[in-house]
């Protein structure tokens, strides 16, 4: 439960990002879709270093040896700060041109553009809580990140409507009031990760050196984790672009379908975080048996998980369009696609159980390699085709389905291939 509540905390933001952009216009609700799909995209592929960070952590936990990587905690801390700051020099600038990729309507770019410029600021700052969080998985402790998380969600959600609406002397600011919202929320957390890991943990602030023997092999593995999420992320690219160029209500409608997802896949992605951790420590202490009888009792918790979700989702699937918006147009698009987004769920979960096994043993080589091939060979060549024949929306979350589904059969074949019982007992 710590695992679960501590990632759906950007999710959590951006489903009340879109709440209240819905609220307010069809324009803001579509310019806060795009501004935030692209900020949550561009976090993740740089967040990949908490994973390689949680699996060094964890084989050294697991080894017994947790003093040889204290130098490495903030070395990776420092980096992605570097790495958050570098990338809002190169996004902020070229958000017009960013934007206009997705080809939205010109409000729409005007507004989304905006959004993105205040949302930006967050990228270092969400960057080195990442980094101390997945040292703080590591050392196989989740209700640390819990915490975290949940002050950065109550923030964001305090502060939304007092800056988007206006109160007392705060005027309203509108969507830009959200994105505000959100950096303050993602800096108040990144003040209780600095206290937790200065008072509670072995690793400090800052390096004793800038080098350290296991820095390579941590790049090495976050660069095939880039890879990977650069392959995810074109697919989310591709689906807004084709979304916006149906028309204003038809991006909004994906916003809302596809922050359900997100916030899906998050929750569903928290147990399978605390499974990486283990499998981690397993990996550190060599024992291949319990490393793939724990994964599979991942897999199958994680699908069970997906399938409550789904069941909340039929059940609430009248009324969970109009907790977003009010216009009838987008109401009834999204409702015509909510269906095949609890489709996706369980199938989600196998795949997503996989991701967090193979981050947690580094294994990032093959998170790559599935990825690579389901987004060229699999989402990219349907969702032009089903454009095609006019599906629009439908083709979008076919080719969504589809992509998860070769995602979740690669990474469970690669996994037998090498961990089952009967090849190591060979």
């Amino acid at each position: 439960m710590p695992a679960i509540i501590s990632g759906i905390a950007e999710p959590i933001i951006a489903l009340s990002d879109t709440h209240f952009a819905g609220h307010i216009g069809p324009h803001d609700l579509a310019a806060v879709g795009i501004g935030s799909s692209f900020f949550l995209l561009v976090l993740w592929v740089l967040a990949q270093t908490r994973s390689a960070v949680l699996a060094v952590v964890a084989r050294y936990y697991g080894e017994g040896r947790l003093d040889d990587v204290r130098d490495l905690v903030p070395i990776a801390t420092w980096m992605n700060v570097g790495l958050g700051l570098l990338f809002y020099a190169v996004t902020v600038p070229f958000a017009g041109h960013i934007f206009a990729l997705y080809n939205p309507d010109p409000i729409v770019l005007e507004k989304a553009v905006d959004f993105f410029r205040l949302r930006a600021i967050g990228f270092p700052i969400a960057l080195s809580v990442f980094a101390m969080t997945g040292a703080f998985r590591g050392i196989q402790n989740m209700r640390w990140s819990m915490w975290i998380s949940v002050i950065g969600a109550s923030v964001n959600l305090a502060l939304n409507p007092i800056l988007i609406f206006g109160w007392g002397p705060i005027h309203a600011m509108g969507i830009n009031g959200s994105a505000i919202a959100s950096v303050i929320a993602q800096s108040c957390m990144c003040v209780v990760a600095v206290y937790v890991m200065l008072t509670r943990t072995p690793f400090s602030l800052f390096p004793t050196g800038l080098y350290h023997s296991e820095l390579l092999p941590l790049l090495r593995n976050s660069g095939n984790l880039f890879a990977r999420t650069i392959a995810l992320n074109a697919c989310y690219f591709f689906g807004n672009r084709f979304a916006s160029g149906f028309g204003v209500a038809y991006i909004g409608a994906h916003s809302i379908a596809m922050q359900i997802w997100l916030f899906s896949a998050f929750f569903i992605d928290g147990y399978a975080a605390a499974g990486s951790v283990i499998a981690g420590r397993l990996n550190g202490e060599r024992d291949w048996t319990q490393l793939h009888r724990v994964s599979w009792q991942v897999v199958r918790v994680t699908v069970f998980i997906a399938a409550g979700l789904s069941v909340l989702y039929i059940v609430g699937h009248s009324h969970i369009g109009s907790w977003f918006t009010h216009d009838p147009e987008v109401l009834g698009l999204f409702n015509s696609v909510f269906w095949m987004v609890i489709l996706t769920q369980p199938i989600n979960a196998v795949a997503f159980a996989w991701d967090g096994i193979y981050k947690g043993i580094a294994a990032s080589a093959a998170l790559r390699n599935a990825l690579i091939v389901a987004t060229f060979g699999v989402f990219i060549p349907t969702v032009y085709i089903c454009a095609s024949f006019g599906w629009k929306l439908h083709g979008v979350w076919l080719a969504f389905l589809l992509w998860m589904i070769m995602r979740a059969v690669w990474l469970t074949i690669a996994f037998e291939r090498k961990f089952s019982p009967m090849r190591h007992r060979s």
